[in-house]
């Protein structure tokens, strides 16, 4: 398997000490089912056009133009050239500023993960110091990097042998959460049903594994193609009736919490067997080998 290609190369850098290192995406979307516009009557993929939104005219690359929407349909229209001057040039350096608790980063800021890894041997050395000192101190560096003709800021923190770097939004790019639940109320809610709401909890207990994430609508859509691609037809299931919400809040709790235990319950039943057989199968060996030994 071919390596993958680094989407950045520069150089971490932490007061005097530096080392060249590589950006790699650690997300990727290319195993999703996508889809492409076809005409349907030939089969051939469409391809997409610029059109005048008020006279309809197809519009040829050359008049393609950058705006920006001062007012109702009115734009104020930049050049390439001008575009370009506010550009900020690159100079392939992550310029690490700060570090911070993780605890202290907002979630709500948190955008595109990246794997950084040394680029070659001459900077192994450094880039495991500075790696290994945010692990002794348990800290989250924050850098500046420019991706794109951007500068970003970006959270740099240890991930096994190497560091995991996340772009983090702007505080322009993060909505309030006041506009969202300014308006909740705050209901009177009696501490019996806190207490079973958190028994219910306890009984869902688990670990973090995404490993056990399943996306049943990617595997839905894997199974309709092949199913319509090997000319089999496809039934449309019907839809069931979601049932009302008006339920009494106390029984709610009480049935959740009663459900949950029957599945335990049925669970250790279903296991039961094996274990009797196990049982067993051990005392009818320790028989016959007393009989052999006698």
């Amino acid at each position: 398997m071919a390596a993958p290609r680094a989407y950045w190369k520069g150089t971490l850098k932490l007061s005097l000490v530096s080392c060249p290192v590589a950006l790699y995406p650690a997300s990727t979307a290319v195993e999703k089912t996508r889809f492409h516009m076809i005409n349907k009557e030939t089969g051939n993929r469409l391809r997409q056009q610029m059109v005048d939104a008020e006279t309809g005219d197809v519009v040829d690359s050359d008049q393609k133009g950058r705006g920006y929407e001062i007012s109702k349909g009115k734009y104020v229209e930049i050049d390439k050239d001008e575009l370009e001057a506010v550009q900020i040039e690159s100079n392939h350096t992550i310029d690490i500023d700060s570090f911070v608790p993780e605890g202290e980063i907002d979630k709500r800021y948190l955008d595109h993960p990246y794997y950084i890894r040394p680029d070659g041997k001459a900077g192994a050395d450094a880039f495991a110091v500075i790696r290994d000192a945010m692990k002794d101190q348990d800290r989250v560096a924050l850098a500046r990097i420019v991706l794109t003709n951007r500068e970003h800021v970006i959270a740099i923190e240890p991930l096994d042998k190497g560091l995991l770097g996340t772009t983090l939004r702007y505080p322009y790019e993060v909505r309030d959460a006041d506009d969202y639940f300014d308006d909740i109320k705050s209901p009177k809610v009696t501490k019996d049903m806190i207490e079973l709401a958190g028994h219910i909890l306890d009984s869902k207990a688990a670990h973090f594994d995404p490993s056990k994430f399943k996306d049943e609508y990617e595997t839905a859509l894997r199974a309709l193609v092949r199913r319509k691609a090997s000319g089999k037809s496809i039934k449309t299931a019907e839809r069931e009736e979601r049932p009302s919400n008006v339920v009494n809040l106390m029984d709610a709790l009480k049935q959740s919490l009663k459900d949950r235990g029957s599945a335990r319950r049925s669970r250790s039943t279903a296991r039961r067997p094996t274990q009797h057989r196990r049982a067993a199968k051990k005392a009818h060996r320790s028989s016959s080998r007393s009989r052999k030994a006698g």
